[in-house]
């Protein structure tokens, strides 16, 4: 399934932006690819490792030693081929369109919905505890409010950098940092565990962003308003 999954999303997205924006928008599709926006905004993309290994180091102290953080440094490459392939379609497309009727903040979140939904058939596979046994559907709701909570951060970046790049960057970010840092040895029960305390801590940054940012997910000069909004 995951051959299938990668370019699933990249495929829809450029079918659907050639149906609705003809060969033109498929220009104003990859454009975002080659650039970053304000550079101040690359520090975000440094976020997933450093928090993946301290929630995990916490627990290892705290809780028990098998949260210990793996060192499979190879894994943060993983998720270049995710970010980079399925962006296309999550942030390219679906992303803009969706929040064409609703807000930054309601469109980030249902769009992280249906990313953590799209993982369905292969989530027994996903983590190093599989299969999940008994313990699966706490996985898999914990995965998907990590996941909901990590396409909020996504779209607050995409929403201040008009970058689809960025968007890119930070899922192959986040996917690598699981990837590389998960513990090797570890339960179902521990797996489900510790992804809804990531979950949590994601949420927590997403609440903060919100306070900050407001539903639209970016603050900008009246003036320049629209320059960075959109895709």
């Amino acid at each position: 399934m995951f051959p299938v999954m990668l370019p699933g999303p990249a495929i829809a997205g450029i079918v659907m932006t050639r149906i609705t924006a003809g060969r033109r928008g498929w220009r104003s599709l990859f454009a975002p690819m080659l650039t970053t926006g304000p550079a101040q905004w690359l520090a975000v993309l440094a976020l997933p490792p450093p928090l993946v290994i301290a929630l995990l180091m916490v627990l290892q102290h705290f809780v028990s030693p098998v949260f210990t953080p793996n060192r499979f440094l190879a894994g943060l490459s993983f998720g270049l081929a995710a970010g980079f392939i399925e962006e296309i379609g999550w942030t390219g497309f679906a992303f803009p369109a969706m929040r064409a009727e609703r807000s930054s903040v309601a469109a980030a979140i249902l769009l992280g919905l249906l990313w953590g939904l799209w993982h369905l058939p292969v989530i027994d596979y996903l983590g190093a505890a599989t299969p999940h046994g008994h313990y699966l559907l706490s996985f898999f709701l914990a995965f998907i409010a990590a996941m909901t909570a990590m396409r909020v951060v996504i779209c607050w970046v995409v929403a201040n950098t008009g970058s689809l790049l960025m968007a890119q960057l930070l899922h192959a970010s986040s996917t690598g940092a699981l990837v590389a840092f998960s513990p090797a040895t570890i339960s179902a029960a521990d797996e489900a565990f510790w992804y809804a305390v990531y979950a949590l801590m994601l949420w927590i940054l997403v609440v903060l962003v919100v306070a900050r940012f407001g539903g639209g997910l970016a603050r900008q000069p009246r003036d320049s308003r629209s320059a960075a909004v959109g895709l």
